[in-house]
């Protein structure tokens, strides 16, 4: 199975976030996926590239060609697939992977948690969507959710469209026992 993982860039996080996105990679080689990742050497993407080359695992790694400068790529992909726009990587990595994990990051992470949760809510796809929850960063995102459904800004089946857990073993396990399917919200209620 293809596993997109979307995650932070940064450098400068607290050690726990890097030995839990690690831990990640590992279990997904460790279980026989490919990871689909932007490609990068650092960050939780980086941490979770490192987890999967440790144990002999595959990604392939997707970023766009501007990118492709010394210690931004990390280098043992088992492929790199170059693109010219971030739009075309995003694009790139949802066409071609059977689930989605997100795990803590910034501006970035949350734009393509969220453009591949509303696809799902189009019925644009019906891959399993799980947030890896560490250190309880994702609370006030979960909540903020929850929220919009409290005041109608959203239908609440979109809370079911996605999972949160704070085990990778756990979520690789939902993942992978996962019955993909289109759910089309919008044909239903009024976003």
């Amino acid at each position: 199975m293809k596993i997109c993982v979307y995650g932070a860039s940064s450098r400068e996080l607290n050690s726990i976030y890097y030995e839990k996105a690690e831990a990640l990679g590992e279990v997904l080689a460790e279980r026989g996926h490919t990871m689909v990742f932007g490609g990068g050497t650092s960050g939780l993407m980086g941490a979770a590239a490192r987890g999967v080359h440790r144990k002999n695992g595959k990604m392939i790694g997707v970023a766009p060609k501007f990118f492709a400068e010394p210690g931004i790529l990390f280098e043992s992909c088992t492929e790199m697939v170059f693109t010219e726009t971030m739009s075309e990587r995003k694009k790139y990595m949802e066409d071609i992977s059977d689930a989605f994990i997100t795990l803590p990051g910034g501006i970035g992470t949350f734009e393509e948690f969220f453009e591949t949760l509303t696809l799902k809510s189009l019925g644009r796809h019906g891959k399993a969507m799980a947030i890896l929850d560490i250190n309880g960063y994702y609370a006030e995102l979960d909540s903020m959710i929850k929220h919009s459904v409290d005041l109608s800004f959203t239908p609440k089946e979109v809370c079911k469209l996605y999972q949160i857990f704070t085990d990778a073993s756990e979520l690789i396990y939902y993942i992978e026992s996962y019955k993909d399917e289109i759910q089309e919200l919008w044909k239903t209620k009024i976003f």
